[in-house]
């Protein structure tokens, strides 16, 4: 519709140049020579030497100033209001996985140091590229939360604007929305970030993220210089 406007803005700005070069009366107002369509629909300035379009809609009959915008006010809250369901859905979405893939690694790792001395090297190893695996998976999804927290935080703010801009306006109905639908998406994103902190203590502890690969020693190797005589180890 923006473009659909200023296209036909433009065209109408350039009939009225080629009307206002071929009149020879001055004293008709040049505004009248624009077409009708835009002379409603947009009122023109200048500034700094330079013409530019502010639109507008005209009031219709019946309805007062108040009214329009109390009426705009309660779109301006529904729009602020989708934007935050579908935030939070993708928060809630992301704290999820990422949750998830912290705890796989705690337990993948528990699994690899528990079992280690009955691993042969190629188990180990297998083993440690899933490790390796699980740990950028956890990279990638806290990268994920933390772009979709972001995003979330915005609607937050933008929300509590229109909540404020509803009440101002007069419309208690959309400002009373947009604060309940506020409450319900801080406290779900609040329960689902107590989860994230909980698996993110459990990582720390089990050092899951940063423990180096562990070396992988057949079970009898730390005991076998024990077994060997004296005399082979003695230099003549």
């Amino acid at each position: 519709m923006a473009a659909y406007r200023r296209k036909l803005f433009a065209v109408g700005l350039s009939c009225a140049a080629s009307l206002m070069n071929r009149s020879s009366c001055q004293g008709i107002p040049r505004l009248a020579l624009l077409p009708t369509l835009i002379r409603k629909n947009w009122k023109t300035l200048s500034v700094t030497g330079a013409l530019c379009a502010v639109p507008f809609i005209q009031r219709p009959e019946g309805l007062s100033h108040g009214d329009l915008v109390r009426r705009a006010s309660s779109l301006v809250t529904d729009s602020a209001n989708t934007f935050l369901s579908q935030t939070t859905l993708a928060l809630l979405d992301t704290l999820t996985g990422y949750v998830k893939a912290i705890n796989s690694l705690v337990t993948l790792h528990k699994r690899y140091v528990a079992s280690i001395s009955k691993l042969t090297p190629a188990e180990e190893n297998a083993i440690w590229q899933v490790i390796l695996g699980q740990r950028q998976e956890v990279i990638d999804r806290r990268k994920d939360y933390k772009r979709f927290e972001s995003c979330w935080m915005t609607a937050i703010n933008l929300s509590e604007l229109a909540a404020e801009a509803a009440f101002n306006a007069g419309a208690d109905q959309a400002s009373v929305t947009a604060q309940s639908s506020l409450q319900v998406a801080q406290s779900q994103a609040e329960h689902f970030r107590q989860l994230m902190l909980k698996a993110e203590r459990e990582l720390k502890d089990s050092k899951a993220e940063n423990s180096e690969r562990i070396q992988n020693l057949s079970p009898g190797m730390e005991d076998e210089d024990e077994d060997i005589p004296d005399a082979y180890l003695r230099e003549d």
